[in-house]
């Protein structure tokens, strides 16, 4: 309890330090957000490390502990982005979210996983990185939107200036989504390499919507290598893409496991 406590206070911690660096209008944030942001990233993962090392059969992939886990996965990837330069306004939306979801995990406890094979714990974690990282790219996409729309209003807000130029945070966003897509493209293949059983395990469902997704991601960097793709469209398809993904996984993990009871 104690360590959760910590984690949290951390993270809130350097959230408000960078929220007050970006509405004071400093172009490029101090790095003081920095030693809270880390120290809730040490506690957060240890925190699931503990819970793993006190359960059989590995590390908790339940609904609310695969939450948590993507929360620190994008925390991590945003403070270690934000820590040089001005993509650190990422972190405004990416440390309290990882705060309110360890807490979440904390307060709903923890639930006995089975024991998995080596080659499921990988397809397993590498869809959490996937997801995380295409997470990441979907807060770009939203900043790059409410960037353009601020400029095309000539709306100069003071927040506009926290972040990187438009076409750097473009140019962010496609790489984001090209790493998570090659994240993606992975965890897809080790899911049909590792994984059994996809009726009698309800997976059918999921693994539509993932490759809808994957179909979805892989078409806009088509676009934009094919046709230079960007601004508007460019978001909606991001959008698009990673909502089929959370219904993919985490709205099949939802109704597996607390409407129908059978994780």
């Amino acid at each position: 309890m104690t360590i959760v406590l910590i984690a949290i206070a951390a993270y809130l911690l350097a959230t408000l330090l960078l929220f007050r660096a970006v509405a004071v209008n400093r172009s490029g944030p101090s790095r003081t957000w920095l030693p809270p942001a880390l120290l809730g990233l040490l506690l957060h993962g240890g925190y699931h490390l503990a819970v793993a090392w006190q359960t059989t059969g590995g590390p908790d992939m339940h609904f609310f502990s695969a939450l948590s886990l993507v929360s620190l996965g994008i925390a991590a990837m945003t403070t270690a982005v934000g820590a040089r330069g001005r993509m650190a306004a990422l972190g405004v939306f990416a440390l309290p979210l990882a705060a309110a979801l360890l807490a979440l995990y904390h307060w709903r406890g923890h639930a006995p996983s089975p024991t998995l094979d080596w080659r499921v714990q990988l397809h397993a974690w590498l869809a959490l990185l996937a997801y995380a990282t295409l997470a990441i790219a979907a807060l770009l996409a939203v900043m790059l939107w409410a960037q353009e729309r601020a400029l095309r209003r000539r709306e100069f807000h003071a927040w506009l200036r926290a972040l990187p130029p438009l076409t750097e945070l473009e140019m962010l966003l496609f790489r984001t989504i090209a790493v998570g897509f090659i994240l993606l493209t992975l965890t897809l293949l080790t899911g049909v390499l590792f994984v059994e059983d996809f009726l009698s395990q309800h997976l059918v469902h999921k693994t539509v919507l993932s490759v809808l997704s994957w179909l979805v991601f892989g078409g806009l960097l088509l676009g934009r290598w094919r046709y230079g793709w960007r601004g508007i469209r460019a978001v909606h398809w991001t959008l698009t893409a990673m909502a089929l993904l959370l219904l993919a996984f985490f709205g099949s993990k939802f109704v597996m496991e607390l409407v129908l009871l059978q994780g």
